[in-house]
């Protein structure tokens, strides 16, 4: 468990770096090396978060675009560069949030359709949700961390302790417990 504490802690140190020299030196090798390790992960936030598959990778371009732009505003002392980067993320989908209902709301037409895909939105949280409550709580870690923090498998087993080979079986039975409650296509 120490060793995990110490190579997490040297990952961080090593983000924070390539961020460093994106800020200072617009390093194109650094960026390249960040984009290439965040870009799924903020897609897979995304995507958790509800976003339809084009939007998430839209906007997980645009997050990693303001990370090249604004590398100069991040600091070391205050975040992990993923958590800056899934907070510039976030906010970009509340953004478009926030603006998708802005528009919907401006002709009565668009009204009914727009209610309707949040009641939908809320109902299938809710089934998730509830599916989630039942799964063994490593079932339930895995799925989260698999689907919502959009990490690796070898990563979630660091993280977890578990053996590689008990996170993609926890895994495998989880989604099983989906396709069970929901049925292949039930969402």
């Amino acid at each position: 468990m120490a060793d995990n504490a110490v190579e997490q802690e040297r990952n961080g140190e090593f983000w924070a770096g390539c961020m460093a020299r994106v800020a200072e030196n617009r390093d194109k090798d650094s960026f390249m090396l960040l984009f290439d390790h965040f870009s799924p992960r903020v897609n897979a936030y995304l995507l958790g978060q509800g976003a339809a598959s084009s939007i998430a990778e839209d906007l997980a371009q645009e997050a990693l675009l303001a990370l090249w732009n604004k590398a100069h505003l991040y600091n070391a002392e205050k975040a992990a560069v993923s958590t800056w980067l899934f907070r510039v993320a976030r906010n970009l989908w509340i953004d478009k949030l926030r603006k998708q209902r802005g528009i919907a709301y401006e002709s009565d037409e668009n009204l009914e359709e727009t209610v309707d895909a949040d009641v939908r939105l809320n109902v299938d949280g809710e089934r998730l949700k509830a599916v989630l409550d039942t799964l063994p709580v490593n079932q339930a870690q895995v799925v989260y961390k698999s689907y919502y923090e959009g990490k690796s498998h070898s990563e979630i087993a660091e993280e977890t302790g578990m053996p590689l080979g008990s996170v993609k079986s926890s895994l495998r039975l989880a989604i099983k417990a989906f396709r069970q409650y929901f049925g292949e296509n039930g969402l």
